[in-house]
């Protein structure tokens, strides 16, 4: 009788090794070693001693190869097509991750009943619920259509028999973490699980030019689940956010082949499904109050279309021997930067303030053009002197001081002029190239203390 060798998979990274370690050599991961038994390898040199010819690819001349247009296959809901760039591609893997509640299935059972209202078959193969949970929750959501084809299976082999019976334009699988491979002798969920079994729905999607949606798992640190190659396989990567006691939900593009990345689109949780939200700008500053101390307003760019977001910052005296810093949709690190330049540049004296810093609405911010509005929010609150709620702050800070030059300046300015803002403090050397509208009132800065000169000053005596 054969011994069977078994291996020790770390189940973050990926990485192998014979023997079973507390730590993994690969990414630091603690206590991430999970073991499986090694598969037997099939001998590969006589399989291509044997391939056919006319089965092997020649390279070609890339001046001699024919492209086309991808088409694109939309759905009913637009910002679901602006974040894949457009629509859906026929013969792309998409991978959608998200915090379990977030609401993944119900956006892609409303997007299942819009394709097969518009006679595409769709099947929608979930291994979590069975097939009467995925009707009960179609009825409540009003989505019910004769094309959506629903299954509750978890062998990949019987889901590949499925699509091959079927025959439909997308599939759905809800969720990858639960599609095992009867060969694979490893538990569902495993690095060697998820790796084979997307693999082998990108086979599918590749060669029967199906448009397959898979839904990942998330960790509690927010990464996607399973190897980071899973990633990488995939032509379409998003993320979709937000806080389960709050209605917005924010769908983010990653990683796209056929598209832009860092396009972000934006719904509402209702109680029939996602709405939706045309003119995000609007919801997240209808709430905002008008004359409060560290309230700001920055105009960011979230993938292609400029976003008007209320920042908020609390400072206040520590009555701890270390000052605490929290920031909710911001870097932490950013967040203590730019305290360290207000107090080394400036002359603020932060190092005995507590720091609490939010961005309204649940969003996340990551571009270096919220700097500026990041540090006047932080002057407002410690002077406890309120901005003019009529002002958009825009512009990157750098650790001298000075206020460096931000990308797309005139969409940020435009959508700011649309919402009714009637002053933009933006950074002095984005004046030029472009036509600064006569209707509202454009001041360019060099640094941040001239920023907080025209914020939190009278306009004749220094600021402070």
């Amino acid at each position: 009788m054969v011994k069977r060798k078994t291996k020790f998979v770390c189940q973050h990274c990926g990485y192998e090794t014979p023997k079973w370690m507390g730590k993994c050599p690969g990414c630091g991961a603690w206590n991430s070693m999970a073991e499986e038994i090694e598969a037997v390898k099939s001998h590969s040199r006589a399989l291509f001693l044997h391939t056919d010819e006319a089965m092997i690819t020649k390279p070609v001349s890339i001046t001699t190869v024919e492209t086309t247009r991808e088409p694109r296959i939309e759905t009913d809901l637009m910002e679901f097509n602006r974040v894949l760039g457009g629509g859906i591609v026929r013969g792309s893997l998409v991978l959608i991750g998200g915090d379990p509640g977030i609401g993944k299935s119900t956006l892609l059972l409303q997007i299942s009943a819009q394709l097969a209202l518009k006679q595409h078959k769709v099947l929608y193969i979930s291994g979590e619920e069975s097939v009467k949970q995925t009707k009960l929750r179609a009825e409540r959501l009003q989505v019910v259509a004769e094309q959506l084809y629903v299954l509750s299976e978890t062998n990949l082999e019987y889901i590949a028999q499925a699509i091959e019976e079927t025959k439909p334009s997308f599939v759905i699988i809800d969720s990858i973490q639960t599609i095992y491979r009867s060969e694979i002798t490893s538990a569902p969920g495993s690095v060697s699980q998820v790796r084979e079994c997307t693999a082998e729905l990108m086979r599918i999607a590749k060669t029967k030019g199906i448009a397959i949606f898979i839904v990942g798992h998330v960790t509690k640190e927010g990464s996607l689940a399973g190897p980071r190659i899973l990633e990488h396989m995939v032509d379409t990567v998003l993320y979709f956010e937000g806080e389960r006691h709050h209605t917005y939900r924010i769908l983010r593009a990653v990683k796209n082949r056929f598209g832009s990345t860092n396009e972000i689109g934006i719904f509402e949780m209702k109680e029939t499904g996602l709405a939706e939200v045309t003119n995000p700008s609007e919801i997240f500053l209808e709430e905002r109050s008008k004359g409060a101390a560290g309230s700001t307003v920055v105009a960011s760019m979230e993938g292609t279309r400029p976003v008007l977001v209320e920042i908020q910052a609390l400072v206040s005296p520590t009555s701890f021997g270390t000052p605490r810093r929290m920031a909710t949709g911001i870097d932490h690190n950013r967040v203590s930067l730019l305290m360290a330049v207000l107090e080394k540049r400036v002359g603020l004296l932060l190092q005995n303030q507590d720091a609490y810093l939010k961005v309204a609405g649940g969003i996340k911010l990551d571009e270096p053009a919220i700097d500026l509005a990041i540090a006047v929010s932080i002057a407002s609150s410690f002077r406890d002197q309120p901005t003019n709620p009529a002002d958009v702050i825009i512009g990157e800070v750098g650790l001298t001081g000075e206020v460096r030059r931000v990308s797309r300046i005139e969409q940020r300015v435009q959508e700011a002029i649309k919402l009714g803002f009637q002053r933009m403090i933006i950074p002095k050397s984005n004046l030029s190239g472009w036509n600064v509208p006569n209707h509202v009132e454009v001041i360019g800065v060099t640094n941040v203390e001239e920023a907080l000169y025209y914020t939190l000053g009278d306009g004749k005596n220094r600021w402070m």
